[in-house]
């Protein structure tokens, strides 16, 4: 069966079955990973293509795209979308997707279960019930949530559903963001070492990319202090990997909490050793229900995209008229 739009779509890597089935049954896909050449197959295919479907995480340079000539839409997997070259994008005219506020609630949840989890050594104190360390003595008491205050660091969508979470909890909540919000009632703090200074307990949810590259430094942890909690659910970039893994070893901060590292999937050895953070495998928005709908949005861009409507989600950088 003829798919139903005659348009040329390169997928660089594999993406869910099922958004595969869809675009399949749309465009004319061309899935990059399957060649056995993939080089020849892009410069077979590079004067066709005019959209591409990517992976999180599947790197859109300004390279892969100057080699398409007609490109005029990136249909980006996930709400970070620093691995596309967005702005480059913008200025030739091609439109760039994501998928926000889907996966929002999940994210945030995963947030507040990472920060309990390293107040409350909760991964500790199973580890202990199943080496049988229970027979010889109780797990040792933990630090609370009681008493704390939190610093959302990147109050965007996910940032609010986060600091919701929280207040639901109790617990104060300050923000640093690129600018104060005028509509958001919560303390402001002008730089991440001043809000680091006010917390202790600091949530990284702030984009990937260049600008945010090792935001929360030395100093930032230093300012976190003793007593204090890092949980990043962001990028792993945003955190200088080295300074968090003295600051553990040290006890500059108290504790993290971590679903996102700096080379995935990689995980330094120095914070496999760490009994003092906890690690998942960037797992923030990993369930069936929110990746079907993030896949579903994929998939909706596209089809906008081809049947020129304006896209669902675009990304600021982007033009806002597609087609």
């Amino acid at each position: 069966m003829a798919p139903r739009f005659d348009i040329d779509l390169l997928m660089p890597a594999p993406m869910m079955p099922f958004i595969m089935e869809r675009l399949d049954q749309a465009f004319h896909v061309h899935k990059l990973w399957l060649a056995a050449d993939a080089d020849a197959l892009l410069a077979e295919v590079a004067p066709r293509v005019r959209a591409i479907a990517a992976a999180g995480g599947a790197a859109i340079t300004a390279d892969l795209m100057r080699r398409l000539p007609r490109l005029e839409c990136v249909s980006g997997f996930g709400v970070g979308y620093d691995s596309i070259d967005a702005q480059w994008a913008g200025t030739h005219g091609i439109t760039v997707t994501n998928t926000p506020d889907v996966l929002t609630e999940e994210v945030a949840d995963t947030a507040l279960a990472l920060t309990l989890m390293a107040v409350r050594r909760l991964p500790q104190a199973e580890r202990h019930l199943r080496a049988g360390r229970w027979l010889e003595k109780p797990f040792p008491l933990t630090p609370s949530l009681r008493g704390r205050t939190a610093g959302i660091l990147g109050l965007g969508r996910i940032g609010k559903a986060i600091a919701r979470r929280f207040a639901a909890c109790g617990v104060p909540v300050h923000y640093h963001g690129r600018h104060r919000q005028a509509d958001v009632d919560l303390p402001y703090h002008a730089t991440p070492v001043d809000l680091a200074r006010a917390v202790d307990v600091l949530v990284v949810v702030t984009p990937g990319g260049s600008e945010t590259r090792n935001l929360v430094d030395p100093a930032v942890l230093k300012a976190l202090g003793p007593d204090g909690i890092l949980v990043n659910i962001a990028r792993g970039t945003v955190v200088d990997e080295q300074a968090l893994v003295a600051a553990l070893r040290d006890g500059t901060i108290l504790g993290a909490g971590l679903d996102v590292f700096a080379q995935e999937p990689a995980v330094p050895q120095a914070l496999l050793d760490l009994d003092n953070v906890v690690l998942l495998p960037h797992v923030g928005s990993a369930t069936t229900h929110t990746r079907q709908a993030m896949g579903q949005l994929v998939v909706d861009n596209l089809i906008a995209w081809a049947e020129g409507r304006p896209v669902p989600t675009p990304v600021p950088e982007t033009p806002i008229e597609a087609g």
